[in-house]
């Protein structure tokens, strides 16, 4: 008896028997793609399900404990076909071994699957995973139809925040009237939630491009790539919101001028620290742990170093929110408050108090949670409401400026459409474009 620990809270058992001299061999097969692998992804992101192991990693878990017992009878060597690693084998023995976890999706997990080692190797899966485990594609999935859903009004809510958050940044780089040091970091705000998603976009595009991808063991430059730009818009989301905090606590502790200065520090802040924490990250992956798309971080010590940054700065962005209430409180006080700067602080107290809720409590509660702690609502927070939220801070900190520069401009432009010209010999004349 041969016993696999993985990620299981219980080992796989293999029963070897050696198999009749009748038995057929059969052409090793490699199982991939279909419901079967899209299920196997999802039942391994969560604690005590079935482990994810490549070929390579199947190898390694067998390599010492059967190094010093191969022989040359040895022809079967271990290998992964995308549900199940089997172990080493000799000529003529049969392995088997019960349904694995995954499989319990449908119902039942209480058959078992042999396969013969023959003289050209593993044979096929006796009976088939679909037949020995009573798998029913037809089976409709609640899981299946909440996560389409779920990708669906992530993607629309993306997609609508892009198209309104470019109209933001041009308008707000157009008017020479709106160029300030607040708006300035408002477009770098705009931009990284632009960059946000389209990366998120990107990601979807290339991990899930194919229903006959097999998603547990992909693993393409193209999809590294795509979760690596991907963490790092997520960080510089972050930390630009970290940024407007700052500036925010620091115009209410100073004067409201001269802080143009510290822009080429913010930027540093908001682009550059992501930058190196990226860098990092990517040389710990290629070198400690690359295996598949880079995307499956569970007890991974490497993927701190991209959420402790995040966890971080949202920390020091709560902090920052609550001094600035604290000040605005005091500011705002009736007795104390000064006339030529009471709308500065009404001002501030708007924008603080729009950015609280929308990204203060709900990432603070969530991210010093486990990451698999209530995936659902987890995943409706952090992907439907937060593509969204794009949409609701233009909408909230830039209508109201942007309306009245627009308003202004029609004004003006009114004014020099329909201007009077002066009286003549013959009497007035209203000169109009038209």
């Amino acid at each position: 008896t041969v016993e696999l620990f993985g990620r299981n809270t219980q080992p796989y058992v293999w029963k070897k028997r050696h198999s009749s001299p009748t038995s057929k061999p059969h052409p090793t097969v490699k199982y991939g793609g279909g419901s079967i692998m899209v299920w196997g992804c999802f039942a391994a992101s969560g604690p005590g399900q079935l482990a994810i192991i490549d070929g390579k990693i199947c190898s390694q878990v067998y390599q010492e404990i059967f190094q010093e017992n191969v022989s040359l009878s040895v022809r079967c060597l271990p290998f992964w076909d995308s549900v199940v690693c089997w172990p080493y084998a000799v000529v003529g023995e049969m392995l088997n071994t019960t349904c694995p976890a995954v499989f319990s999706f449908w119902g039942n997990n209480t058959g078992s699957v042999s396969r013969n080692c023959t003289s050209i190797g593993w044979s096929r899966p006796f009976p088939p995973y679909h037949t020995a485990c009573s798998v029913d594609d037809d089976v409709h999935i609640p899981e299946d139809s909440y996560f389409a859903t779920v990708k669906l009004i992530y993607t629309i809510g993306y997609g609508t925040s892009l198209v309104f958050l470019s109209i933001a940044v041009v308008i707000l780089w157009l008017f020479r009237r709106l160029h300030c040091a607040r708006n300035y970091i408002h477009i770098q705000l705009f931009i990284s939630f632009m960059l946000k998603a389209v990366a998120v976009l990107i990601k979807d595009a290339t991990l899930f491009a194919s229903d006959d991808t097999n998603h547990c063991t992909l693993s393409t430059a193209a999809c590294k790539a795509s979760v690596t730009f991907c963490h790092y818009c997520v960080m510089t989301n972050f930390f630009w919101l970290m940024v407007e905090a700052l500036y925010l606590n620091s115009l209410l502790l100073s004067s409201f001028h001269h802080y143009h200065r510290c822009l080429w520090g913010f930027g540093l802040l908001g682009w550059g620290v992501p930058i190196v924490f990226t860098v990092i990250w990517i040389g710990s992956r290629v070198y400690f742990e690359d295996t598949e798309c880079w995307d499956i971080n569970e007890d991974s010590p490497y993927w701190w170093i991209v959420k402790g940054p995040i966890v971080v700065s949202i920390g020091v962005n709560f902090i920052l929110f609550m001094n600035i209430i604290r000040i605005l409180i005091q500011k705002l006080n009736p007795r104390l408050i000064q006339f030529n700067n009471s709308d500065h602080y009404r001002r501030l107290t708007k924008s603080t108090l729009l950015l609280i809720p929308l990204f203060g409590t709900p990432y603070m509660v969530f991210n010093f949670l486990p990451d698999y702690f209530n995936v659902s609502v987890r995943l409706w927070i952090e992907l439907c409401m937060g593509s969204f939220q794009f949409l609701i801070l233009w909408v909230c900190i830039c209508f109201h400026q942007v309306q009245k520069e627009i308003h202004m401009r029609w004004l003006r432009w009114q004014d020099n459409s329909y201007r009077v010209v002066l009286p003549g010999a013959k009497g007035s004349q209203m000169d109009t474009p038209f």
